[in-house]
Formats: structure tokens, sequence, C-alpha cells
């Protein structure tokens, strides 16, 4: 990224570690819960592989192709799904999101031999469609606020018996996925907050 190696390290590691909470859900909840935790776990394993430092990974030029094509089957995946709204809508962004930066930073790995998302390289001939750009960190944006506003005390409201679905989350959806929705939440945000910092680097 702009900020230097360091910020691509922290970035990963975030991210990396957000994606191993998601898998760690994928043991439990009911099979649509399950089926979101893995979508976020690529989510998050994807986004730490692209967050890694390019003086420490260059990744050759099809490795921009393999993610555009991966995501691309994950959109169409989460494509009918998301007809219903709530949080397979942001699944299908997100994709989108990820097909839409590995092919904008395809001409920076092929071009100066070092490119990678998420660090730098996006100055060295990366680019994109600036409105797309602009709407993609405008979402974002409004998602980091959403999701870092479910994390306030008293956000949340529990049901009598302490048990059950626990308020709902940004864009509608709900934050329970494990018992453990803070976590689940903190997680999206992380996540949200790294989608938003790459795409600043397109």
């Amino acid at each position: 990224m702009h900020g230097g190696a360091s910020t691509g390290w922290l970035l990963m590691v975030l991210c990396a570690v957000s994606g191993a909470y998601c898998l760690l859900r994928t043991r439990t909840g009911t099979p649509q819960e399950r089926r979101t935790a893995r979508s976020e776990a690529l989510m998050g394993f994807g986004m730490a592989a692209m967050a890694v430092p390019a003086a420490v990974l260059s990744p050759p030029g099809w490795a921009w192709a393999v993610y555009a094509v991966l995501f691309g089957a994950a959109a169409l995946r989460a494509l009918r799904p998301a007809l219903r709204g709530g949080h397979h809508l942001h699944h299908l962004v997100g994709s989108l999101a990820m097909v839409y930066m590995a092919v904008a930073m395809a001409p920076a790995v092929t071009g100066s031999g070092g490119g990678h998302a998420g660090h730098g390289a996006a100055s060295a001939g990366a680019g994109g469609i600036p409105v797309l750009t602009g709407v993609l960190l405008v979402y974002y944006a409004f998602y980091v606020l959403g999701s870092a506003g479910r994390l306030l005390p008293g956000a949340a409201v529990t049901p009598a018996g302490g048990t059950g679905a626990v308020g709902r989350g940004p864009g509608g959806f709900g934050g329970r996925a494990d018992g453990r929705p803070e976590l689940t939440t903190a997680c999206r945000l992380t996540m949200g907050i790294g989608m938003f910092a790459m795409l600043l680097t397109l």
C-alpha cells in the first residue's frame, strides 16, 4: 500500500486472522451460516494474499487471472442468494470488487514485474475505472461505518433469555453466526477496512 511494507504486513495479518476466524465459524451454526462463513473465509484469505508486501512475494502475471476466476466463481455462487438481499448481496459486491481489483492490478504485474494489490504498485501502472472505484469506496466507507456502529455499546439488542438472533448488522443482515456476534462483526469490519484500503491503491 502507499503506507509502505509495514502497512501491507498489518493488512495481511488482519485479513488472515479474520479469514481464520471465519473458517472456525464453518464448524457451527445453520447451513446458511456455515455457507456465509465459508464465503467470508475465502474473502479474508484472498485479501491477505493480495496484501503480502511485494518485496517478499512478487506474484507471477497469471496469479491475477487466478484471482479473477476464483472470485468470479464466488460472485456467480452468491448471485442467486443475493437476490434475497441481506448479507448475500454484500458477498456479491465483495467478490465482484475482488475481480475488479485483480483485473485492474494485472497491468502493474506484467508491466513493472513487481506489482501487488495493496502495496504501492498501483503507482507503477495499475489502474481502474475512476467512477467505479469511487462507487466501491463510498460503498465500503458506509459499510465500515455501519459495522463500527454495531460494535458500539448498546447497539445490539439481545432477546429475552440471552439466546437467538442479536440485532441486525449493516445493510440489514443479522450479526449472529456463532454466539459471538461482536467478533463476527469485528471480522467483517476488518475486511471492510481492508477492501477500502486496497481500493485506494487503484
